[in-house]
């Protein structure tokens, strides 16, 4: 199975390593597009050691000239999957907005399972135009892993904690038909 695993600026952003790692050993091929936010929080050198691939952090950095790689990567794969997901991507996903790597994936990608687990401060996860940005989104076929309700990198406690990792591979799985018996 093919994955795209967007990681956005969020502090849970060293999670994803814990998908990435638990996927490639469940021998998925994992494709990593951060944004550069993301790439504040943790280094796409530890996405490419752990998923074995180059990590695409700019749309305009076409390593391969014959292939628009945003394209190609979106045709290519099994699932589309941002964990965790921002409030700054996801509304820039649910108003089309495509200005960097990710968000232009986001939009090219069809056909197949597209799953959003987002993680953010309560008081922005629980904002009205956030919620409404995920309602649009649901309307276009995005599914989403709901945040936990946890104390924040902030010191809040509130919903907007990303989900535990082993649900998040779980919902993954069981959005591709498979069944994970190892997964706590």
């Amino acid at each position: 199975m093919n994955i795209i695993l967007g990681v956005t600026g969020s502090i849970a952003a060293y999670k994803a390593a814990d998908i990435t790692s638990q996927l490639v050993k469940k021998g998925w091929n994992v494709n990593v597009v951060m944004t550069r936010g993301g790439t504040e929080f943790i280094t796409p050198l530890t996405f490419q050691t752990l998923s074995k691939n180059k990590v695409y952090t700019d749309v305009f950095q076409e390593r391969e000239p014959h292939e628009v790689k945003h394209i190609g990567l979106s045709q290519r794969a099994d699932i589309f999957l941002i964990a965790p997901a921002t409030a700054n991507v996801i509304g820039k996903i649910a108003n089309g907005i495509a200005d960097d790597m990710l968000t232009s994936l986001a939009l090219s990608v069809t056909g197949i399972p597209k799953i959003i687990a987002p993680a953010m401060n309560t008081r922005m996860y629980e904002n009205s135009i956030v919620q409404e940005n995920i309602e649009k989104l649901k309307n276009y076929n995005y599914e989403f892993i709901e945040p936990r309700e946890s104390m924040l990198a902030c010191g809040d406690v509130g919903k907007g904690a990303l989900a535990n990792v082993s649900d998040i591979i779980n919902f993954v799985l069981a959005a591709a038909g498979e069944k994970n018996d190892t997964c706590s």
